[in-house]
């Protein structure tokens, strides 16, 4: 899956990392946006086009299977939840 999920980023998917603030400034995936999923519902306009692809991690993967969810059921198409941040490609 990690081939597929670099294969989107590099075609140009929006990554989201939903952990909190603190997770994120820790360390992220480069050029991620942070939007912490019990934000999400009030900041879905952030992400952008609902048919552009989006990828989605946290720390487990529980916190971006949550928000796969809330994004899939608010019309966004392409929506794969990565896992968590040492899932992402070259971390």
């Amino acid at each position: 899956m990690a081939d597929s999920i670099d294969e989107m980023i590099k075609g140009g998917a929006k990554v989201v990392d939903v952990r909190s603030p603190d997770e994120f400034e820790d360390e992220h995936f480069p050029n991620a946006l942070n939007i912490p999923v019990n934000q999400l519902p009030n900041r879905m306009k952030e992400i952008g086009d609902p048919s552009s692809p989006v990828v989605l991690y946290c720390a487990s993967g529980a916190r971006s299977a949550m928000a796969a969810r809330m994004l899939s059921a608010s019309g966004f198409k392409k929506v794969v939840n990565a896992g968590g941040l040492y899932d992402m490609p070259g971390m």
